[in-house]
């Protein structure tokens, strides 16, 4: 792996670190592999606010779908 290479990816997991510290303050309850994922979809030129309300969703369809109740 070139030395370029190694710089770029340690960049890219030192911007992931951020991001998900400023999650945790947030309190997103996004783990790493899942905010990972937004940040690829949103690079990738998803609409960000669509898919925060699609993370909404499915918060709420796991929340009845689990005990009954929303959590």
């Amino acid at each position: 792996m070139s030395t370029r290479e190694s710089d770029r990816i340690s960049s890219a997991q030192r911007t992931l670190d951020i991001l998900f510290e400023m999650s945790q303050l947030l309190n997103t309850q996004l783990d790493k592999e899942t905010l990972a994922t937004c940040v690829g979809m949103i690079e990738g030129g998803a609409n960000a606010e669509a898919l925060a309300a699609v993370v909404q969703e499915l918060r709420r369809e796991s929340g009845t779908t689990e005990g009954g109740s929303m959590r």
